[in-house]
């Protein structure tokens, strides 16, 4: 598939769903997620440098609870992740039942950065067998109750500039910008031609990507939220229900005031 095809501009912005009530519809179905413990959720956030990634998984969790909500990052493997098999880092960083986790980046980027980067020791042409594990690997969450959302947020060239500018031009954005950028940004049209192979090799029914037109960061804070509120609520629709006996006979020492 060819990314650059792909709009970066919602086409009808007053149609998108109300980012506040999205926003609130996530906090209070992720606590019923918590609650109930049958299900997890993995939010799988894609884009080059500067689509908006952290913002978004900032904005996200505006209302969940962090005792329910976790959030990773990753890199370029090094160290003991390079010496291990590629899923082997987001291995222990799942959701538990109850939980919802976002990545900024994943397991995708063994078959995006890492075809520009190169660290794994067989070479690219393991590249359709990195695609049968990804294909397995989430297919196998599934089957075993993590539901998983994951979304390629889509930046036009000029703003993929203006944005990259930006880290470069205003003081408080200096921490974010990385030397590598350069060469990312050189290398933008060889990437997002790996991230749209990868996106096509890997769009299961199980666990299907969302291109999010991503040059207005409300806009596709507003689309993300709104299918991640969507999930939400069907995972959980109600919180458990109450054993009545239970909640009898606490009441009864409560009011008698014997501990």
């Amino acid at each position: 598939m060819d990314l650059s095809q792909y709009p970066s501009r919602a086409d009808n912005p007053e149609a998108l769903p109300d980012l506040e009530t999205s926003l609130r519809t996530i906090g209070e179905h992720q606590r019923r997620l918590r609650a109930n413990r049958h299900n997890a959720l993995l939010l799988v956030v894609h884009g080059l440098d500067a689509s908006g990634k952290d913002s978004l998984i900032r904005t996200l969790a505006t209302y969940m609870d962090p005792a329910g909500f976790h959030a990773w990052s990753f890199g370029r493997p090094t160290g003991s992740e390079a010496r291990h098999d590629f899923l082997w880092r987001v291995t222990p960083l799942l959701p538990g039942f109850g939980e919802v986790t976002a990545f900024n980046r994943s397991h995708h980027e063994a078959v995006i950065a890492e075809r520009a980067w190169p660290v794994w020791h067989t070479g690219p042409a393991d590249l359709q067998g990195r695609y049968r594990s990804l294909r397995d690997f989430e297919q196998h969450l599934v089957r075993e109750g993590t539901t998983i959302l994951k979304v390629w947020l889509h930046l036009s060239e000029p703003e993929n500039r203006k944005r990259l500018r930006k880290r470069l031009d205003k003081p408080h954005k200096h921490w974010k910008f990385d030397p590598a950028d350069i060469e990312a940004w050189q290398r933008r049209d060889e990437l997002l031609g790996y991230a749209g192979e990868a996106i096509e090799a890997t769009h299961i029914p199980e666990a299907p990507w969302h291109i999010i037109p991503a040059d207005s960061k409300p806009e596709a804070r507003a689309m993300v939220a709104g299918l991640l509120a969507d999930t939400l609520t069907t995972l959980a629709p109600e919180y458990p229900a109450a054993d009545n006996a239970v909640l009898s006979r606490y009441r009864e020492l409560l009011d008698n005031n014997t501990p």
